[in-house]
């Protein structure tokens, strides 16, 4: 076995859209610098992500510099988006969660309703440090979040995709396999470990910088959608149901809280501290 380093780091600028990866990235206490900082909403406020619209995966947002977006779609002129230095502020909708967050220029929704062929708005959160807290079940006191599901960040291990990989070859749709990573959206893909570790684990540091494990990440139909093309299968929702399921939820993936700042590299070293 060989000694587990980082493989891969990923952010995701505007929640649901597309990847980017990342060869150096900083931590930050709600997550990895710039990750999921931005959200489309629908006419009610509430979050649209892949569950609802499978097609934002073709859609890309890159970071500019300020903590703006550059917003781009196959076959449409590129949206720049600017962060709002004291833009409107709404009330939305995450999950069960209430967040306040910025409004973006009307450009932007106008550009993104186009795409979609849906009404939806873009909206900013300006302020992480205090708009959103964990889970306390899973967390401790001061611990925040940005626009991701429900924690800062998500690791995932090439072993266990390897075995799951092996089981959706061996069960009723092995047409759909073998998955990519991307499927699951990961910020954090360990490489050097044995299937399944992760389950195990309650401490971990990459590099130097070291994260409480939180919990297993609950899966959803988005890991049935093709990252490229937006198009649904079946998996692994069907092979999670069988063979790894953690009381109501399927499961794949560990949910990390930071508890510290620093700066994490593909290659470093990853040490199981607990």
């Amino acid at each position: 076995m060989s000694f587990p380093v980082l493989r891969s780091a990923h952010v995701y600028p505007v929640k649901s859209l597309a990847a980017r990866a990342c060869d150096t990235v900083a931590v930050e206490p709600w997550g990895l610098d710039g990750d999921r900082r931005w959200m489309l909403v629908d006419k009610a406020s509430r979050a649209v992500t892949q569950r609802q619209q499978p097609s934002m995966a073709r859609i890309a947002a890159d970071p500019l510099p300020g903590g703006g977006v550059l917003l781009s779609a196959p076959g449409r002129p590129p949206q720049r988006v600017e962060a709002a230095e004291s833009g409107r502020t709404l009330s939305v909708e995450l999950h069960r969660d209430t967040v306040v967050v910025a409004e973006a220029p009307g450009e932007a929704h106008d550009w993104l309703s186009a795409v979609l062929g849906t009404e939806v708005r873009l909206v900013h959160l300006d302020e992480p440090s205090h708009r959103r807290p964990v889970d306390p079940r899973f967390g401790r006191p001061g611990d925040m979040v940005s626009l991701a599901d429900g924690y800062p960040l998500l690791v995932t291990t090439t072993s266990s995709l390897d075995a799951l990989n092996a089981l959706v070859a061996t069960g009723d749709r092995p047409q759909d396999g073998p998955l990519p990573m991307d499927r699951f959206r990961p910020n954090a893909v360990v490489e050097g470990t044995e299937a399944w570790a992760e389950d195990g684990w309650r401490r971990i540091a990459i590099g130097e910088v070291a994260f409480t494990v939180a919990k297993p990440c609950g899966r959803c139909v988005i890991t049935t959608t093709d990252q490229r093309t937006a198009e649904r299968g079946r998996e692994p929702l069907l092979t999670l149901a069988r063979h790894r399921r953690s009381g109501k939820q399927l499961v794949f993936g560990q949910n990390l809280i930071p508890e510290a700042t620093g700066v994490i590299r593909v290659g470093d070293p990853v040490r199981i501290l607990g």
